[in-house]
């Protein structure tokens, strides 16, 4: 197969920061992707619907000339958001959905929740309205290693909110490992997960092994190698409570080279090519544009894009750029470390 034509994907989360690295960054989502969740977590973060409607603004304004991009705004839940700010917002089509950060869980993630009995009054208004939560799944409790803290958040956190809030639609926001794909599977409405593009090519392996890696350092951090293959097996599965969010977390270099670097790996510019390549290996094309382009809009109640996107496989590999200027310093695209003949124009 030489050329594949989906429809138009869409990125169900993605960071596009502000300011100068906005305007650097936003032209290589809306180039390929028609609509994305955008992340609130900005300092300070994205908290009314005032605040939403002023950063889908600056969006809007630094979008390219006949870009053909919407952004979906989200907030970020804190123990003193209004419910009546909520769900105006969101009844206005302003505010698509709600980030839950638990704090100190990640980048810009210092307002996060705490106490998560404080926002239970938000979440049953969110079930009310149908807005969807969606969750940065991991605890904080200094105790819990590191790589086993998906798994915690699920059993300590996840679970007894949605069994003390029927009705609330969650996404698993960047599932890691093969216990959030097991929970995702476990339910049968009102769940889905996005998986990123770089969980499903790197492992653990990829950030430590022969000198510590910062480009490939993301949170959550890649797992064992069983754990993206069952990342795989998902994505490609055909499964529609799975779909793509591509976490796509632009940082400056000397943010990230740095003896305490920043959390993120930048793939917007070569999502698409990528994930052709990994549903190539697993000989599951024909499930492309589901997962990038179908799931995704079924979850949040949005049709599916009517315009289309031509992917090419060439017989030499796609001359991806090193890394992206930006006002604010260069930032290092995600290197898959393998030759990739797929490309989007």
């Amino acid at each position: 197969m030489n050329t594949l034509t989906i429809r138009r994907p869409d990125d169900w989360h993605l960071h596009l920061r502000d300011g100068a690295m906005l305007r650097a960054v936003l032209p290589e989502t809306a180039r390929h992707f028609a609509r994305a969740i955008i992340m609130p977590n900005l300092v300070p973060p994205v908290v009314t619907g005032a605040e939403a409607m002023a950063y889908r603004g600056r969006i809007m304004t630094a979008l390219p000339e006949g870009a053909d991009f919407t952004p979906l705004m989200t907030l970020y839940l804190t123990e003193e958001t209004d419910p009546a700010d909520l769900a105006a917002a969101h009844a206005s089509g302003l505010v698509t959905a709600v980030k839950l950060y638990p704090a100190g869980a990640t980048t810009n993630s210092a307002s996060g929740v705490k106490d998560f009995d404080r926002v239970r009054p938000v979440l049953e208004k969110m079930a009310e309205i149908g807005c969807p939560l969606c969750v940065h799944g991991e605890v904080t409790d200094p105790d819990v290693d590191i790589f086993d803290r998906e798994a915690v958040f699920i059993d300590q956190v996840l679970d007894p909110i949605r069994r003390a809030t029927p009705g609330l639609r969650v996404v698993m926001e960047h599932i890691t490992t093969s216990d959030g794909a097991d929970y995702v599977r476990s339910a049968e409405t009102g769940l889905g997960a996005t998986i990123t593009t770089h969980h499903l090519i790197i492992n653990r392996n990829h950030i430590l092994v022969g000198g510590i890696r910062p480009h490939y350092y993301c949170l959550p951090v890649a797992k064992r190698e069983t754990h993206r293959r069952a990342l795989r097996a998902a994505a490609t599965s055909g499964d529609p409570r799975f779909f793509l969010g591509t976490d796509s977390a632009p940082h400056v270099d000397a943010a990230k080279e740095t003896g305490c670097g920043c959390a993120g790996c930048f793939t917007a510019t070569n999502t698409m090519a990528l994930l052709a390549h990994v549903f190539e290996e697993e000989n599951a094309l024909d499930r492309l544009e589901g997962f990038t382009s179908l799931h995704g809009p079924a979850f949040y109640g949005l049709p599916p894009n009517e315009a289309t996107l031509t992917l090419t496989r060439s017989g030499t590999p796609t001359a991806f750029p090193a890394k992206i200027e930006t006002g604010d310093g260069p930032v290092t695209l995600f290197d898959p470390g393998f030759p990739v003949y797929w490309s989007a124009p």
